[in-house]
């Protein structure tokens, strides 16, 4: 009989409950060896408890979490690094000795871990700040310390919390490049935004939360297949005898002569275009509707009203 491959992460089932308050519901879903996986949702919607239960801060109310195939996460905690949403450093050491000491909780011996953490300073841009304490650096350099004490053991997942959040943004693009140099090295990474952006250029998939509920896992393609196809003309006419058409379902006006045309997958996108050539309809530009992750999320995830914040443990 195969055996059932195991993930750097697996969720099966899991629910975690405050009282009455459903945080976390029945979510299930894994993610790959080397993938970047973006775990999206609005504030509220789980997420942060999620990545505590990941990393056994907090237990869950039902279900399994499963991290490089072992039911009890803190027993492979040395081969995970994790960046809180709350950030929190000791305001007088220094940047190396910080960094230094959170790669020696994790195991990297005293002289190893001063090596690697004057290499990563030097490396993004903050050697000069090696004896800075970090009350004297700013609030991003203090972040990116952070960042850097989560990478120093050489982890083999890392997990981030809103990773972007407080970063201006040419710290953001920073980031970025060594989310993805880390994935180049054959990192799994989950890190959690509410920021549509970064996930659309980081993730190889991504899964939404809306109220605790996973309501879709996987690529970018997967979810723009989940809408209806679409097409978008510029013209200074009126395009509404285009409905004609076969396949032609409906036409919304947008803005400044652009019209959205809901179309069946099977229609003949050359059928429009001579029909509109025939009733004299002036095309300025005519093209597939391409979703952003943006636009999908809301589609997909947006509540319609706020939610609360995630009740803390």
């Amino acid at each position: 009989m195969t055996e059932a491959p195991v993930y750097p992460i697996e969720l099966q089932a899991v629910t975690k409950q405050y009282g009455r308050h459903i945080a976390v519901e029945e979510l299930s879903f894994c993610v790959k060896p080397g993938e970047i996986f973006g775990f999206l949702g609005q504030n509220g919607a789980g997420k942060t408890t999620t990545l505590r239960m990941i990393m056994d801060i907090i237990a869950p109310s039902a279900g399994k979490v499963m991290v490089m195939g072992n039911d009890r996460p803190r027993l492979v905690r040395n081969q995970v690094g994790y960046l809180p949403e709350e950030r929190g450093l000791y305001r007088k050491m220094k940047a190396l000795d910080t960094i230094a000491y959170f790669a020696r909780l994790k195991g990297v011996p005293r002289g190893v871990a001063r090596r690697r953490a004057a290499q990563l300073l030097d490396d993004y841009g903050l050697g000069a700040q090696a004896k800075s304490k970090i009350e004297t650096l700013s609030k991003g350099m203090a972040q990116k310390i952070q960042v850097l004490s989560t990478i120093a053991h050489d982890p083999d997942i890392l997990v981030f919390d809103e990773p972007f959040s407080g970063l201006d943004p040419v710290n953001q693009q920073v980031l970025e490049d060594l989310i993805t140099t880390l994935r180049d090295r054959g990192k799994t990474i989950i890190f959690s935004t509410h920021i549509m952006e970064h996930a659309e250029r980081l993730c190889d998939r991504f899964l939404m939360l809306r109220k605790g509920r996973k309501v879709f896992e996987g690529t970018l393609d997967e979810a723009r297949a989940l809408e209806p196809s679409t097409l978008i003309l510029q013209t200074p006419d009126d395009p509404l005898p285009l409905l004609d058409v076969p396949g032609v379902e409906d036409i919304v006006a947008r803005d400044r002569g652009r019209y959205r045309l809901v179309v069946r997958e099977d229609t003949d996108r050359q059928a429009i275009l001579r029909r509109a050539l025939d009733l004299s309809i002036r095309i300025e530009s005519f093209g597939e509707e391409e979703f952003s992750l943006h636009d999908l999320f809301f589609r997909l995830a947006a509540a319609p009203t706020a939610v609360s914040e995630e009740p803390r443990p």
